[in-house]
């Protein structure tokens, strides 16, 4: 199976600056639901982390997105960053609520 992973708020905690904006930098790990994904990869399936990092923006958050997941041992087969469109909500029978998901 391919699975499709969004990374603020699913594996990490987000943190947001007085001015509102997004602290990319400092968002920390949820280690917990890092290893689940990492034991998807493992059993074969196919990981693609994908967030909508500097889609509002235009700022190209790469390699400080890929250096994370990196620092914070994930495994996966594609990154995409800024490509996701940036929503409110997705609609979609195949979705699942990152919070349920985790359970």
């Amino acid at each position: 199976m391919k699975y499709i992973v969004d990374i603020d708020g699913t594996i990490c905690r987000a943190h947001q600056l007085p001015s509102g904006k997004w602290d990319y930098k400092n968002h920390t790990p949820i280690d917990g639901r890092i290893t689940r994904i990492n034991k998807l990869y493992e059993e074969g399936h196919t990981i693609k982390y994908m967030t909508a990092r500097g889609a509002v923006s235009g700022v190209d958050y790469y390699e400080m997105t890929k250096n994370q997941l990196d620092s914070w041992g994930c495994k996966y087969h594609e990154l995409s960053v800024g490509k996701k469109e940036h929503y409110d909500i997705w609609v979609d029978d195949k979705a699942h609520n990152s919070e349920v998901f985790f359970k």
